[in-house]
């Protein structure tokens, strides 16, 4: 297979990395937790991975293929690990927003107290599935950890993520039960 090419995306990528997210989550059970309305789910979303895009677009940790058709977005360790900010809060009717900061204080309550680097979204639109692209952005992500000599930190709520990154190096060290089954996953530096 060939290795994709793998830049860090530019506000110039900013609609493309939203739309393949919002593609990309559109069954999964975190963003529909948030953002269950059907019809409301899309303006939602990206508002939601638009939010994300814009944190962390000029600290260069969001690694794509294909120019977003996979994406990972990474936090850095000294920022804080992805919480939303009041700015998303315009863009949500209440509780909606209210739901997006149980649901970010939720997990911020089991994530370690030790530095990390937080793999916050990782998504590949469905046009680009089974390409082994999403795996590609993460590794970028992981590179820079362990360069930094920190591991890496990820939360899913799927249950068979959890055994597909288990493949990729990561172990749980944490769980949740509310408001979502949710799994705290570790990649230590190597």
């Amino acid at each position: 297979m060939t290795t994709p090419e793998i830049t860090i995306a530019t506000p110039a990528d900013r609609d493309t990395v939203v739309g393949s997210l919002v593609a990309a989550f559109t069954k999964d059970s975190v963003l529909r937790y948030l953002f269950p309305d059907e019809d409301t789910y899309p303006r939602y979303a990206a508002a939601f991975f638009g939010h994300l895009f814009d944190k962390r677009v000029h600290k260069e940790t969001i690694w794509t293929v294909g120019r977003g058709a996979s994406v990972a977005i990474w936090e850095p360790p000294s920022t804080g690990h992805g919480s939303p900010g009041s700015s998303l809060a315009d863009d949500l009717p209440p509780d909606v927003w209210a739901r997006v900061q149980a649901y970010d204080e939720a997990i911020h309550a089991v994530l370690p107290a030790d530095p990390f680097w937080y793999l916050g979204v990782l998504g590949t639109h469905p046009r680009s599935a089974g390409r082994r692209w999403g795996r590609a952005v993460m590794s970028a992500g992981l590179r820079r950890a362990v360069a930094d000599g920190l591991p890496a930190v990820l939360e899913t709520s799927n249950p068979a993520n959890v055994e597909l990154y288990r493949r990729a190096g990561w172990e749980v060290v944490a769980s949740m039960s509310e408001p979502l089954p949710t799994w705290i996953m570790r990649q230590p530096p190597r």
